[in-house]
């Protein structure tokens, strides 16, 4: 197995080294004997990063930007062209990949609850150690634990789930030094990223000594603001000048609905609008931190290689949500447009034949997936209340999954921006709920397979008519889904009416109305 070697000059000298280095001890630990390939189960790595969409990643055809180990994971692998996160904020969406579930369903989010721990318990990571695996976590958890046991929970942490901890609480930090889990290893690695990368290392070394197989999840602090990149990276973009995306700006917003334009995402955010200097150092930056996640991976590999266990160690690589970069106008990951919603997915497995390696599939897929997918390649019973599918059969072909389309929800921020939408690999809908005298519910219908910059809102086009009654029809029977198995505390009962399409404007007004007097009178208890 080889790793690409994109660049040149005496300023990235240390990186050619690595890269070499890689090459070399990957060829020299393949010819070794015994190198995992007897083990039945085999070893998981999941590893995710925060805020990145799919498009600022090479392998989904981005020639502006240098993501090498990533480039070879999809060479290596199956790469997901149609991923998407069915809540695109971090706190919900970590939950949703660890449950397998819905939001609705885990109760876990900004502005309403906390994950519970009966709910945690029954994640990918809890079900493999109780299965025997050697198990770890570093990284930003992004929620905290309600209930359960006190001594494997530390300051809402469930630090006591796994064999080797390196996690921190709410954002985590990009210095090194201020997390202490990891602090050790500031010194050599002073930003987070190549930090998590050699937290790795020492984790794969006391996993195979244990004798047992591993599943090691890795959370990524980076991209995610403040975009803050390490300085060993800086030679890496040196010069370059970004093209904006061809959807970019408030010119390309004009046929969204206004609830899409309430938000801080088309309102705040400015350095990704207020001048071309200020886009290019903000792109520049987020760019930089992805390929110091990048290069993490490939430290990761290495460490693999060196130990012997590469040929069976399973790698699932993906983010939290996608990210927009003023794609009409937007910044900022939550809304359900392709930017922020898509995020770049690729599982790799040394065991399958060539034939499953370096294709693409455009299965619609989604990061209620993961858990379930995980569990069956360590061959355990997948639960009954996970949501997700498992995609284990699309490694070997297009139609392995059943599901043909995923739901997505955003239960944060303004009531204005609050939505569900359904996708498919064609098409995308979007039910706009919020109804005042200034926004009325409105639709908007995107043909995604043609149009995946979404600049054609087809919902009011006569030629689409069949496409809108059948997208409106998926849309209905993951309402009813919502309805039937949302948890009915944390603030969800209300969706039942504000996501309900159907529902007469006047039963949402009175629920607002009585939503905000509730507000009033708690504000007034309070003081």
């Amino acid at each position: 197995m080889s790793y690409p070697t994109v660049f040149c000059g005496a300023g990235i000298r240390p990186y050619l080294a690595f890269l070499l280095f890689i090459t070399g001890a990957i060829a020299t630990a393949q010819k070794k004997e015994g190198s995992s390939e007897n083990v039945e189960r085999p070893n998981i790595i999941f590893l995710l990063s925060d805020d990145q969409t799919s498009v600022a990643t090479g392998c989904y055809g981005n020639d502006q930007v240098k993501t090498p180990n990533m480039d070879q994971l999809a060479k290596d692998g199956v790469l997901f062209l149609n991923h998407y996160n069915t809540t695109s904020i971090c706190m919900a969406s970590r939950a949703n990949i660890l449950t397998g579930m819905y939001e609705y369903k885990t109760g876990c989010n900004f502005m309403h609850g906390d994950l519970g721990v009966d709910k945690f318990e029954n994640s990918y990571p809890v079900l493999l150690k109780a299965a025997g695996y050697f198990t770890g976590f570093a990284g930003k958890v992004g929620f905290v634990l309600e209930g359960g046991d006190s001594e494997k929970i530390e300051d809402g942490l469930p630090v006591g789930y796994f064999d080797k901890w390196g996690g921190g609480p709410e954002q985590t930090e990009y210095e090194t030094a201020k997390n202490p889990t990891i602090a050790g290893y500031a010194k050599e690695y002073p930003h987070s990223t190549r930090a998590y990368g050699a937290w790795a290392g020492d984790f794969i070394k006391e996993a195979k000594s244990s004798g047992k197989p591993f599943c090691m999840s890795i959370s990524f602090k980076a991209p995610h603001l403040p975009f803050t990149p390490d300085p060993f990276f800086d030679g890496v973009y040196a010069g370059q000048t970004y093209k904006k995306p061809d959807n970019y700006g408030a010119e390309n917003a004009t046929h969204l609905s206004p609830q899409a334009k309430s938000g801080r995402q088309y309102n705040s955010y400015n350095f990704w609008r207020e001048s071309e200097a200020s886009y290019q150092e903000a792109i520049t930056k987020y760019n930089q931190l992805i390929h110091g996640v990048d290069y993490a991976i490939g430290m990761i590999r290495k460490s693999l290689a060196e130990q012997g266990v590469d040929k069976n160690t399973i790698i699932i690589f993906t983010s939290d949500n996608g990210y927009s970069c003023g794609a009409h106008n937007l910044a900022g990951k939550v809304l359900p447009y392709e930017e922020a919603s898509r995020s770049p997915f690729i599982i790799y497995d040394p065991r399958a034949p060539q034939s499953q390696r370096g294709i693409k599939r455009k299965t619609v897929t989604a990061n209620i997936d993961m858990a379930p997918t995980i569990l069956s390649y360590a061959g355990l019973e997948i639960p009954e209340n996970m949501d997700g599918e498992n995609l284990v059969p699309l490694m070997a072909k297009e139609s392995g999954v059943e599901r043909d389309h995923i739901a997505l929800t955003n239960m944060w921020g303004n009531d204005e921006i609050q939505a569900m939408s359904v996708v498919t690999e064609a098409y995308k809908y979007i039910y706009w709920q919020y109804t005042d005298e200034r926004m009325r519910p409105t639709e908007e219908l995107f043909h995604i397979s043609e149009d995946k910059l979404e600049m054609h809102n087809l919902a009011k086009d006569d030629a689409y008519k069949t496409e809108l009654a059948q997208m409106r029809k998926l849309y209905d029977g993951q309402y009813k889904r919502l309805v039937k198995e949302g948890i009915k505390a944390n603030d969800y009962e209300k969706y039942a009416i504000l996501f309900n399409r159907n529902a007469p404007e006047s039963a949402k007004k009175q629920y607002r109305q009585l939503t905000y007097k509730k507000m009033i009178e708690k504000s007034r208890n309070k003081n």
